[in-house]
């Protein structure tokens, strides 16, 4: 029996890459689902394609980092039934800039969504999940919280200070299992725009992520979300705090 059949969980940055293949993983064990994306068509899409493999799923378009989306998100969640928590998948990357030369609205945008984002899902999440006794707050991090790496400066710093907010959440809520989860370097969108970046540091970026297609590293979506599927089926309260990567679910 699956561990999340019959329950219900959040999945934010649904529409395409790791937030889709999830998504109809999670489908696949049997998880209804609520999905959000900014964009409504291709939000839609997955949602069809999640109600196609027999569970209910819903979708809520919008900002993450905006108090209403993340509010709408719980709602829905909650109306389904057996709400059991959230994963925070969504994100931006703007490549290419030194950190200062990175306009400022994109700099926010890349801090909206990895950080006030998860914020937002955590102050609407978190009390109703302790009140039902528990649940599961995931937030898909990555390496970059640990590097340097010229021309993705603002979204390493985004990526660390998401990591860090889901540790806290874990020593402020034991009740719940919240713990962060790395992907490894898989095949999306953002991988694309690092190899095509354009600025001050793009052939330090071209360099690494034409190098990761090249030497034929990446992971697929599908092969990362499987992952961090198998990692919820198979106790996922021994990383409560921690980080789990892809390779924990193999």
């Amino acid at each position: 029996m699956s561990a999340v059949r019959g329950k219900t969980l959040i999945v934010t940055g649904a529409s395409r890459g790791i937030g889709r293949a999830l998504a109809l993983a999670l489908a696949d064990a049997g998880a209804n689902l609520v999905l959000n994306a900014r964009s409504q068509g291709p939000l839609e899409e997955v949602v069809q394609a999640c109600r196609a493999l027999g569970v209910q799923a819903r979708g809520v378009a919008g900002s993450i980092a905006e108090a209403q989306t993340a509010e709408a998100l719980v709602t829905a969640a909650l109306e389904v039934g057996g709400f059991y928590g959230y994963i925070h998948n969504a994100g931006v990357l703007y490549p290419g800039p030194f950190v200062w030369e990175l306009p400022e609205a994109q700099f926010r945008a890349v801090l909206e969504v990895h950080l006030v984002g998860g914020y937002q899902l955590a102050r609407f999440a978190v009390p109703r999940l302790l009140e039902a006794g528990g649940g599961l707050a995931v937030y898909v991090g990555s390496g970059a919280a640990e590097t340097n790496l010229p021309g993705i400066g603002a979204y390493a710093v985004a990526k660390a200070a998401e990591e860090h907010l889901a540790k806290q959440i874990a020593a402020e809520a034991p009740g719940l299992t919240c713990f962060v989860y790395r992907p490894g370097v898989v095949e999306t969108r953002m991988q694309q725009e690092a190899r095509e970046a354009q600025g001050s540091a793009a052939e330090a970026l071209h360099q690494v992520f034409r190098g990761y297609q090249e030497q034929r590293v990446l992971l697929t979506p599908e092969q990362t979300a499987a992952a961090l599927v198998r990692i919820l089926q198979r106790e996922p309260e021994r990383f409560h705090g921690g980080i789990a990567t892809w390779r924990d679910g193999t």
